[in-house]
């Protein structure tokens, strides 16, 4: 599994800390931005998805929008 993961999240969604529970759980290296305090990385999320809806999650190319265990599992070629 060598593909660079990205979340982008705000500290009060549940989601988000799912998201990041689950990927420390797998030993999963994440680079995670808070875009409630990163105005800069806030406009980058826009531009991916067109809204501001986190957690975004980005693996690879692939861009997902929330948090699907099942489905970044296979993403990664991980058990979920």
């Amino acid at each position: 599994m060598d593909k660079k993961v990205t979340i982008y999240t705000t500290p009060t969604c549940h989601f988000c800390q799912a998201a990041k529970e689950f990927f420390t759980e797998k030993g999963v290296q994440y680079t995670a931005f808070d875009v409630s305090a990163d105005a800069q990385k806030r406009e980058e999320m826009i531009k991916l998805t067109g809204q501001l809806g986190v957690p975004v999650i980005v693996i690879g190319e692939d861009i997902m929008v929330g948090f699907d265990r099942q489905k970044i599992a296979d993403k990664l070629g991980i058990a979920a």
